[in-house]
């Protein structure tokens, strides 16, 4: 779907469509299959050819990602129950929610840095920081700190690679696919060996 495009979302709404992109994906429940890590990578790739500033992307995700964070809190704060009572759908399934408080509660705060980079986990870590009443100050160091590592790293990763490696471009898809594939990798790691255990 194009939507899900990170070329298509940049191309068509530029610096616009990555703020909101980043935020619905980290503050918004239905942003949970939006494309985090290849969008910004994607983004800085963009800039490294002249398509976009740099200095704006990382600026514009970076507030993005803050803000996205900030909401998912507010709203598991307020509404975090109901989250449970939701029936599934495309975008909401009972398994994002059981992974990612499982994750939560393994971690505790540092889950709020470590969940940038990885999908699914990083929509509801913020939920359930509001729902177990993390103090919001101690919450948004984590999220300020954890929004900038990953929005820089990813930007930068592909800046960086667009300006330093000759026609780059042909990289572009097979380093977006790795990105999604390596991002996904703990939650398929975690699932083998829970059929492991019950076997």
């Amino acid at each position: 779907m194009s939507f899900l495009d990170p070329t298509t979302i940049l191309t068509t709404f530029g610096y616009i469509g990555l703020f909101l992109a980043v935020f619905v994906e980290t503050g918004l429940l239905v942003g949970v299959m939006l494309p985090g890590d290849s969008l910004l990578f994607v983004a800085g790739f963009f800039a490294s050819t002249g398509h976009l500033q740099i200095a704006f992307v990382v600026i514009v995700a970076f507030i993005a990602a803050v803000i996205g964070d900030s909401v998912g809190y507010m709203l598991g704060k307020k509404y975090g129950p109901a989250v449970f009572a939701r029936e599934e759908s495309f975008f909401f399934k009972k398994s994002y929610v059981t992974r990612a408080q499982t994750f939560y509660e393994k971690h505790g705060t540092k889950t709020i840095v470590l969940a940038r980079f990885m999908p699914i986990v990083r929509t509801f870590a913020p939920l359930f920081a509001g729902i177990g009443g993390m103090k919001y100050s101690l919450f948004l160091m984590y999220n300020i700190l954890g929004g900038a590592l990953w929005t820089l790293s990813m930007s930068l990763f592909g800046y960086f690679l667009g300006k330093t490696v000759p026609n780059a471009d042909k990289y572009v898809l097979p380093i977006v696919i790795g990105l999604v594939v390596v991002s996904m990798l703990p939650g398929v790691i975690k699932l083998i060996m829970s059929r492991n255990v019950k076997k």
